[in-house]
């Protein structure tokens, strides 16, 4: 009869091995390519549109609006609906226009809550990069690009709280922004 071994072994090779494989992932994701900030050569021109999306050969995106913050956060203004992406430092490194649903968050401070990769939208549209901050009477409030890179359509009298973007900003929205991301609302 062969030999059995303890309990312990087993977890301890197992918990050997899982630590050998997330070592061995790291070593390989440290070896691929890294995101990289946009470097603005210049300060932002007098003509430089604010409505423009930033790329990554446009100057320097406009400041975000005052009394935003400070820190690493998502801007987003109801008034001019656009959102801008603050660094740590407190420069926007992007801004870009949204579309706003029909239900609109209150300014003040939030946090992302949860992030789901894509889902069907209350509105029957299928969406990506979906990050959610708030709710409002009992609507939920998140972010999110439609698939197809469409703006989505009239509402039709639908309580929606989804704010949309341009499919190349939802994408960057979603690399910048992790589950407790801070979310600052402004008029």
């Amino acid at each position: 009869m062969a030999a059995r071994l303890p309990s312990w072994a087993w977890v301890t090779g197992l918990t050997a091995g899982a630590t050998a494989a997330v070592v061995a992932l790291a070593v390989q994701a440290n070896h691929g390519p890294h995101p990289t900030a946009a470097v603005a050569d210049g300060k932002p021109s007098a003509t430089a549109s604010p409505h423009a999306s930033a790329t990554p050969h446009a100057s320097a995106p406009p400041a975000p609006p005052a009394a935003s913050g400070e820190g690493r956060r998502i801007v987003y203004s109801l008034g001019e609906k656009r959102v801008w992406l603050v660094d740590a430092t407190g420069k926007a490194n992007r801004t870009f226009p949204v579309w706003p649903g029909t239900v609109s968050p209150q300014p003040g401070r939030y946090s992302v809550t949860l992030r789901i990769q894509s889902l069907k939208g209350s509105d029957g549209v299928e969406i990506e990069h979906v990050m959610y901050f708030t709710k409002v009477s009992g609507v939920n409030i998140a972010f999110s690009n439609a698939l197809d890179g469409s703006s989505p359509p009239p509402a039709d009298g639908k309580k929606l709280g989804g704010i949309r973007m341009p499919k190349p900003d939802g994408a960057a929205l979603w690399s910048f922004g992790d589950q407790g991301t801070s979310v600052t609302v402004v008029s």
